[in-house]
């Protein structure tokens, strides 16, 4: 961007660009598909999806939800902030901008450019405090990031 101080002088300035929010359609407040997903997903890492997906519902009353590239994503509206997904020998409870979040306790895995996800067995004790504070960071995120661009 050019920016003109007086009529002779010119400025270059480079401003930072606002990044666009990643949004879904058909978000809704309980997709059945997701309860189709959560039947599928049997035992010890079904029942720890859900539980954390559990705690992505209750964030607040905007949450909706969708399942997007097989997996159960909570949104505020139509933004994700979180995800829950089940493989052969562990769960992951992602975070479209975990990048961002506090995590004092060093939860959060990955070194992509903003998701993060916090990886867990049935075999390993789970800090549950600390994996609920960054669920409630990344909505608290997300909520600042919509209301306030």
């Amino acid at each position: 961007m050019v920016l003109r101080k007086h009529r002779s002088e010119t400025l270059n300035v480079e401003l930072p660009r606002r990044t666009q929010l990643l949004r879904f359609n058909g978000t809704v407040e309980r997709d059945p598909a997701i309860e189709v997903w959560m039947r599928k997903h049997t035992g010890e890492s079904g029942a720890i999806a859900r539980r954390w997906f559990e705690v992505m519902r209750k964030c607040g009353d905007e949450v909706r939800e969708v399942l997007h590239d097989g997996c159960p994503v909570a949104c505020l509206g139509d933004v994700p902030f979180g995800y829950v997904s089940v493989f052969t020998a562990h769960v992951n409870v992602g975070f479209f901008h975990g990048a961002a979040l506090p995590d004092p306790a060093r939860l959060l895995q990955g070194s992509g450019k903003s998701m993060r996800h916090v990886k867990l067995t049935p075999e390993t004790a789970t800090n549950a405090a600390a994996l609920s504070r960054l669920i409630e960071e990344a909505y608290s995120h997300i909520k600042a990031r919509v209301e306030h661009g």
